[in-house]
């Protein structure tokens, strides 16, 4: 028997590359919530109001508190390595005068993310949360809905999060890229 007769398929994993020119020509749908994830194509849910709701909330919050400190982004792609561009509800971004216009943020460019999460929490914190980890991401907020609270992640070694904690008073919370700056989260919950 020869060898290419007992080869197997296999899986193809779809690189960052490939992923966003399918979205150029048409191949995915541009109304399509669709991400990144490992070289893996996910469909996520439609947005629930509740969810837009906090979302808004934390972008109104952000941009006035952060001012030109750093840019908030929301519901845009990171790019992490070669096969992975996950959309992060927020992220605040290093300020840059082009406003990334040339190419997606990646790892070094990220101070937080902002996970928002309803019906996605299982995703955002089993699936998404290691990647933010393991692409040394230094700070992922999961703001979940249903529990009516707020993780924090920091400090990622060897592909998880050293430090986590959740935020028990939200008049007050801090973010670590941007010391000093304290954020009043009450009206999340």
């Amino acid at each position: 028997m020869s060898s290419v007769a007992l080869q197997l398929p296999e899986r193809h994993r779809i690189s960052v590359r490939e992923y966003f020119r399918m979205a150029e020509t048409g191949v995915l749908d541009p109304e399509a919530r669709i991400e990144l994830i490992d070289g893996e194509l996910f469909d996520m849910p439609p947005i629930g109001p509740a969810h837009a709701s906090r979302v808004k909330r934390c972008i109104r919050l952000f941009s006035r508190v952060v001012g030109d400190a750093a840019i908030v982004s929301a519901q845009d792609p990171v790019v992490l390595g070669d096969f992975s561009a996950p959309q992060p509800d927020l992220a605040l971004l290093r300020w840059r005068e082009d406003f990334y216009e040339q190419a997606h943020p990646g790892p070094a460019d990220i101070l937080v993310v902002i996970e928002v999460a309803d019906s996605s929490l299982a995703h955002d914190r089993d699936r998404k949360l290691p990647l933010y980890a393991r692409f040394a991401v230094p700070e992922v907020w999961l703001v979940d809905i249903t529990g009516r609270h707020l993780d924090v992640h920091r400090h990622p070694e060897d592909g998880a999060y050293t430090t986590r904690f959740r935020v028990q008073h939200l008049s007050c919370v801090g973010i670590a890229g941007l010391p000093g700056l304290e954020l009043d989260l009450r009206s999340l919950f």
